[in-house]
């Protein structure tokens, strides 16, 4: 079997200090030039385990990705996910990326372009709100995505990745959630924000980011992301990683 490697590293040399400055007005979180300068610092610092997940979504991606179809990235963001999977995927296997902000599918493309993949990476621009489309495809993953998309939308972008899928296809998501119950979710923020604390952000980078975030980043429960799931058809539906208020699903046609 072979071995899980990540093609590139997860972090830049760029430290993540978009909302180090206490004077600066917070607006809503965009990922502009600035976020895609520092993006693989900020994940990586941001989301616990995040190495872990990647080894993991790669893993499965392997499993399910099938000789002369499609696998796509949907909010590739800087293509760490394709370029973790170069190594492990049939070379015939086509890579396409997709993503709404022009400066992270810039940084993606400086990234492919340093790293000698033997895939040919289609980076694309799409918006999840206009509408996508998927064809032929054996894997699908998404991950931090969703959580990004108006929960008007959720249900029609699940039907066009549900489409596009080959029979056996998978998606893969990874979402942070949110707990029906207000004391677990109490805990589980604030332990992650005590994650964040370790990893070196200050309080006023949390609260500045949470502020940024928070009529942009909308987390469905895991129970909803399950029936969503479950009712655009697909027949297997389980969670691969859970930690506090982050959780990875697999999800197969």
């Amino acid at each position: 079997m072979a071995k899980i490697v990540a093609s590139i590293p997860l972090r830049t040399e760029l430290r993540d200090e978009v909302f180090a400055e206490a004077e600066q007005p917070v607006g809503d979180f965009t990922f502009n030039a600035k976020v895609a300068d520092v993006f693989d610092d900020m994940v990586s610092r941001s989301v616990p385990f995040y190495e872990e997940i990647q080894r993991m979504v790669c893993e499965l991606a392997r499993d399910f990705a099938k000789p002369q179809t499609n696998l796509y990235d949907i909010g590739c963001s800087t293509a760490t996910t394709l370029l973790s999977l170069d190594a492990l995927v049939d070379p015939s296997v086509n890579f396409i990326g997709i993503d709404n902000a022009p400066d992270m599918l810039e940084k993606a493309g400086q990234k492919v372009q340093r790293s000698g993949a033997r895939h040919n990476i289609d980076l694309q621009v799409g918006d999840l709100h206009q509408g996508i489309h998927l064809e032929n495809a054996s894997v699908v993953t998404m991950l931090l995505t969703l959580q990004f998309i108006r929960p008007l939308y959720r249900e029609r972008v699940m039907k066009t990745i549900f489409s596009g899928l080959n029979d056996q296809g998978c998606l893969l998501l990874v979402e942070k959630v949110t707990s029906e119950d207000t004391m677990f979710n109490r805990l589980f923020i604030e332990h992650y924000y005590n994650y964040k604390r370790r990893n070196g952000y200050s309080e006023i980078e949390i609260s500045k980011k949470r502020e940024a975030l928070e009529n942009v980043l909308i987390p469905y429960r895991l129970e909803e992301n399950m029936q969503l799931l479950k009712e655009t058809g697909f027949s297997s539906v389980e969670v691969f990683f859970r930690w506090y208020n982050f959780c990875g699903i697999i999800a197969v046609k």
